[in-house]
């Protein structure tokens, strides 16, 4: 089985950005457990599996479990579709609708700020204090440890750490602590994360849009 690759919120450069897989025929990887074996061999932070591609259905896993609701899967199965020829117009997460659509050379999608929770939100006082920090930091639970760069500007440094014990130390970008954020700001933000990727928010009550560049990064393959 051929698993696509991609950076999903590369940086300004076009570097960075957090790896995902896209399993494009999801159907060929039936019920829940295949799909959470698949995902662990895989080690992404996350793998989408596209159930139907025309009607943006897809099922979104992490290497420990399934997720209605994740920002950088849905950026990143946007843009990929998209390339495959479908609209995307609209993503169907387990979690509902995500409408989604692209300006500028940025993938955007639009979620409902309810969607993003269990994530413990730390500040930090200055970028260096973020930088600092081992991976992962002591303690349980998915911490998202942040600092301004430019507040007048809503600039962000931040960092993702899962803590959750299944490989994965740090998420090098992740849009679901984006939107937790910025909902807890009140305000558009620009994260820097990890070491080179760039989110975009914007604030809009109830909702947060949530964009980025993407960018293929081959194919794995892998034991169907």
């Amino acid at each position: 089985m051929d698993v696509r690759v991609l950076r999903v919120f590369t940086g300004p450069d076009g570097s960075g950005g957090n790896p995902l897989g896209i399993v494009h025929d999801g159907r060929s990887v039936p019920g829940a457990a295949a799909r959470q074996r698949l995902a662990a061999e895989l080690g992404f932070s996350e793998t989408v599996f596209v159930d139907d591609p025309a009607r943006g259905v897809v099922d979104i896993f992490t290497p420990s479990g399934r997720l209605p609701f994740a920002g950088h899967p849905l950026v990143g199965a946007a843009w990929h579709l998209r390339q495959c020829g479908y609209a995307a117009d609209v993503l169907r997460p387990p979690a509902g609708d995500v409408p989604s659509w692209t300006a500028d050379g940025v993938t955007w999608i639009r979620a409902r700020a309810s969607w993003a929770t269990g994530r413990l939100l730390q500040q930090y006082a200055r970028p260096a204090d973020v930088d600092a920090l081992p991976a992962p930091p002591p303690g349980s639970g998915w911490l998202y440890a942040w600092s301004w760069q430019d507040e007048p500007a809503g600039r962000v440094r931040a960092r993702g750490f899962p803590r959750r014990g299944d490989g994965i130390t740090e998420d090098e970008a992740t849009g679901a602590a984006a939107v937790r954020l910025t909902t807890a700001l009140r305000r558009d933000l620009t994260l820097s994360q990890g070491s080179a990727s760039r989110i975009r928010t914007r604030y809009e009550g109830e909702y947060v849009t949530l964009g980025g560049g993407v960018d293929s990064a081959g194919v794995r393959t892998v034991e169907a």
